[in-house]
């Protein structure tokens, strides 16, 4: 599984979990950082990545459209990327299980 982190997560991200979700990407670094969210979902979607965002609107757009891409939704609020990659760690056997659920849209990480 590879990971899309979005514009507001630090690229510090894809180094921290490279070996738990190798191969996984920045917006800003993939050079997404004035793309619209529709170009954001459509560039995850053709490099078949999951968005890791805090961002709420992501979260409605996979309710509309459904996968792919998925959608992982940070629900604590702005926090280090320490935390954030903590966050992820702790939830890999849920983020892993999600994966595997082929209608599973977004995942919620509180």
């Amino acid at each position: 599984m590879r990971l899309l982190f979005d514009q507001n997560l630090s690229f510090r991200l894809c180094r921290d979990l490279a070996d738990i979700f190798p191969d996984s990407h920045q917006a800003t670094r993939a050079r997404l950082a004035e793309a619209t969210d529709a170009d954001v979902w459509d560039y995850a979607r053709r490099q078949e990545l999951t968005i890791v965002t805090l961002d709420a609107d992501f979260a409605d757009m996979a309710t509309l459209r459904g996968p792919p891409p998925k959608i992982i939704w940070l629900r604590r609020g702005n926090r280090p990327s320490s935390v954030i990659a903590a966050m992820l760690g702790d939830s890999l056997e849920t983020i892993l299980e999600f994966d595997r659920n082929p209608v599973a849209a977004c995942l919620e990480i509180y």
